[in-house]
């Protein structure tokens, strides 16, 4: 990343992590994705990333810079993402973010080209309860979940693995109106553990698509947290070509 001029853009922490990982049918998920989705053994996955944004600063300005951007430093996201390729690069394709401070769900869409939307979230994240839940309400539904944290140590996932494979992610497409972009990012490899999760409610997540509908719950994991370096966007030049295309739907 220090390669290119100008990034990293941003320095941030990504505090006390929830994945809730599902396995989903792909040709239903490449038909709501306008990049080749990055398949595991055939299938696809949607994974639901819950986690609190500390501290988002520019890298430059210092003090003053950290000033003007407290409005927007701190506050709980939900990303619900899918997994992707592009010439050759692997990373991820959000579906749909929910964010708890209105101001950061104006700017998002227009600086990433992000899906945000408003909600009221609610983490109770600490490891040392021995138990977590969290709360998403919005417009679309409500999520739910609880579960308990067995260990107090955490590593990184094993190189090869299913959970390598849906934590250790550091590109991330957009698109917003027929305009693709990348952006990247860079932190420390994710340590993690696996967790027993019970999701309560999940009608939100039934509005993100018809993924839903094919959605088997696979496994879920606790960090708590990194800290991450978040690049520029940049834009992907090649045409675009609509999800629903007949190429796309080959590909599925």
């Amino acid at each position: 990343m220090l390669t290119n001029a100008g990034e990293p853009l941003f320095l941030a922490a990504w505090d006390r992590a929830v994945f809730i990982h599902y396995e989903a049918d792909p040709r239903l998920l490449q038909r709501q994705v306008p990049f080749e989705l990055d398949l595991r053994d055939g299938h696809g996955f949607v994974s639901i990333v819950a986690f609190t944004l500390l501290r988002m600063r520019p890298r430059i300005g210092g003090r003053f810079a950290e000033w003007i951007f407290r409005p927007i430093a701190s506050h709980e996201f939900l990303n619900v993402r899918t997994y992707v390729r592009h010439d050759g690069e692997s990373g991820i394709f959000f579906l749909a973010e929910w964010l708890s401070n209105p101001l950061s769900v104006r700017l998002g869409p227009l600086t990433f080209g992000l899906p945000y939307r408003f909600g009221h979230l609610r983490y109770a994240h600490a490891q040392d309860d021995g138990e977590i839940f969290g709360t998403v309400t919005a417009n679309e539904g409500q999520l739910g979940y609880r579960a308990t944290i067995p260990v107090t140590s955490f590593d990184p996932s094993e190189t090869g693995s299913q959970t390598e494979f849906l934590v250790e992610r550091y590109t991330a497409f957009t698109c917003q109106r027929r305009r693709r972009c990348l952006f990247r990012v860079w932190h420390e490899p994710w340590h993690q553990t696996p967790i027993e999760i019970e999701v309560t409610a999940d009608d939100l997540l039934a509005s993100t698509g018809q993924w839903w509908r094919s959605a088997e719950c696979v496994g879920a994991n606790y960090s708590p947290g990194v800290d991450v370096w978040m690049g520029r966007p940049h834009r992907i030049a090649d045409q675009f070509a609509p999800a629903s295309s007949p190429s796309s739907a080959h590909r599925a």
